[in-house]
């Protein structure tokens, strides 16, 4: 992979089938860096993993953190798959050395490190 310079001629066609989450991941990453075909496979799950983020993250919103079992209330299991999920697309993000978007990080992701951390 390698920083691509501004301009936008060669830029890969969007893959079909990602909503807005993972086409904002798409465009802002082949607009940004220049990808070889494997890195693009690889970055097309990641896209779609993080549209797949947003739909467990729906199904939160609108049943609720706890939901009705034959046992009692429990927790929500997308609450468990997405945090799964933002592991996995972490990990394609780091193996594809490109920065995510602020809100695909975990609150802790967007936390300084502590003074006289090394990085690296």
């Amino acid at each position: 992979m390698t920083r691509r310079k501004c301009d936008n001629v060669n830029e890969p066609k969007t893959p079909t089938g990602l909503r807005a989450a993972g086409k904002k991941l798409w465009q802002s990453s082949t607009a940004e860096f220049e990808l070889a075909q494997h890195e693009l496979a690889l970055l097309e799950e990641a896209c779609r993993t993080r549209d797949y983020i947003r739909d467990l993250d729906k199904a939160v919103r609108d049943d609720g953190v706890m939901i009705p079992s034959s046992q009692g209330s429990r927790l929500h299991p997308a609450i468990a798959e997405s945090r799964q999920q933002r592991l996995a697309l972490a990990r394609m993000l780091v193996t594809l050395q490109i920065p995510g978007l602020d809100d695909d990080l975990p609150p802790a992701g967007r936390v300084r490190p502590a003074s006289g951390a090394r990085r690296g």
